[in-house]
């Protein structure tokens, strides 16, 4: 088959979040099962100033290569995308973004013709991508180039959307008889996303539980109505982990390599982060490791309610990560009370995130709400055991063999669930089986990729 990849941010070229792990990621594992793919993207300030080899096609697209031979094409636009930011700056969102990805869409579908690219699928990332389905269906699909086209949407978290004053619709170019409640209209703005779940061939999102919560009042953002009218061709597959980049046994950040053939070798990586993380080195204290951003979403409200009981544990806390004001407020509070206890980094740091994986014996994510989640799979490739809330990709990865899942959103049963984990802890051969578990667990871009491949096929019948 034939798939473009169009996505607002993809690895190793722009990124703030998952989206770009799955953008980078998949058409690799995509282009090893033999497909032909291309990725489309914008052409960011970020990526020029990057000095990456980098080659003009035409007066506003550019592109480099990714794997063996997948050509990514950088949408140009000096007046949209030569800023700092890729969706806004410090006072919040760009108020052109309906604008800049309105064009991003367009252009990039004019840009299929050009390079005479006549994809079998067009697989969009969440609401920047999401006009491309309305465009296909409602101004391209006479012309002959783009008729056979189908639509892949993959939602990655329905709580953004892309919506914007009711007045902004004219810029999209379409007709009016769009904007109403089976169409763009929510609550008398426009909404991307919406247009794009309404015209897509199929959707998809990166866990099968999260396809059936955003199908709820809690969990659907508004659009819960609309995901059940569509769900016949909704579905869910989980992200991939890149193992060449996280793998314990060729890891070049960590203090030690270890695999599941020598996993007691996973000590030295803990001592290691105890000691540059400033904490006693000791390795009968459990490490409760955490890499995320810091906020509400990601359980930080009921860790905050019971950081003091999760001092009067036996246990070490090493947390890395920045975000919400209050939260890194509450936790600096803690370390400068515990400093033998918890070690703060509010930051963004690769190598110490590698460390952290690689030396913790429990990872921490209590999130309220996770469409997929890395954490918890890169955790368990690295042996350290995931504490999870059930929810998502978590309750769809995480059970009782490979982890500890709690049920009910309290602090009152996170930490009693913390409590479990760590007398587990002590009973070394329950350990030793968890740890087993963990590492033969296997969540590669493979597996993933080749699930997509059925839902490209399926929808291209259609």
């Amino acid at each position: 088959m034939k798939i473009a990849m169009v996505a607002s941010e993809v690895v190793p070229f722009a990124k703030t979040g998952g989206l770009a792990d799955v953008a980078g990621a998949l058409p690799l594992a995509l282009e090893y099962c033999g497909h032909e793919i291309i990725v489309i993207m914008p052409g960011y300030k970020c990526i020029a100033e990057a000095k990456l080899k980098i080659t003009r096609v035409s007066q506003d697209v550019s592109v480099s290569t990714i794997g063996k031979n997948i050509k990514v094409y950088f949408i140009e636009n000096r007046e949209y995308f030569g800023r700092d930011g890729l969706y806004g700056d410090k006072h919040g969102d760009y108020p052109d973004n309906l604008d800049r990805f309105s064009f991003f869409c367009r252009r990039s579908l004019d840009l299929l013709k050009e390079i005479n690219f006549a994809a079998d699928i067009l697989h969009l990332h969440d609401w920047q991508a999401s006009l491309i389905a309305v465009y296909l269906k409602n101004l391209y699909s006479a012309g002959s180039f783009y008729k056979r086209m189908k639509s892949v949407l993959t939602l990655h978290n329905i709580g953004y959307q892309g919506v914007f004053p009711k007045e902004e619709f004219s810029k999209l170019g379409l007709d009016w008889g769009l904007f109403g409640i089976d169409g763009f209209e929510f609550y008398n703005k426009v909404n991307l996303l919406k247009g794009g779940i309404v015209f897509a061939d199929a959707i998809n999102t990166v866990s099968s539980t999260y396809a059936s919560e955003i199908q709820t009042k809690e969990l659907g953002f508004g659009l819960d109505g609309l995901l059940r009218e569509r769900k016949n061709v909704l579905s869910g597959i989980l992200n991939g982990v890149d193992y060449s980049v996280w793998d314990p046994n060729t890891d070049r950040y960590i203090m030690q390599n270890f695999s599941i053939a020598n996993p007691e070798d996973k000590v030295f990586n803990k001592e290691d982060l105890q000691k540059i993380c400033g904490l006693p080195q000791d390795k009968n204290i459990p490490v409760l490791g955490i890499v995320s951003r810091l906020a509400q979403q990601k359980g930080f409200d009921i860790l905050s309610e019971g950081l003091d009981e999760l001092c009067k544990m036996n246990v070490q806390l090493v947390i890395l990560g920045a975000g919400d004001l209050k939260y890194q407020e509450i936790l600096a509070a803690a370390a400068k009370k515990h400093p033998e206890i918890i070690s703060l980094n509010l930051k963004f740091d690769d190598p110490l995130a590698h460390k952290i994986y690689a030396g913790s014996d429990i990872f921490l994510m209590p999130s309220q709400y996770e469409p997929c989640g890395l954490g918890q799979l890169i955790s368990l490739h690295y042996g350290t055991i995931p504490l999870v809330f059930k929810t998502g990709g978590l309750a769809d990865t995480i059970n009782r063999q490979n982890g500890f899942v709690f049920s009910e959103y309290t602090k009152t049963e996170l930490i009693k669930l913390i409590n479990k984990a760590v007398s587990v802890f002590k009973n070394r051969k329950k350990w030793a089986s968890l740890v087993k578990n963990a590492m033969e667990s296997n969540f590669s871009w493979k597996v993933s990729a080749d699930k997509y491949i059925q839902l490209y096929a399926k929808t291209k019948k259609k």
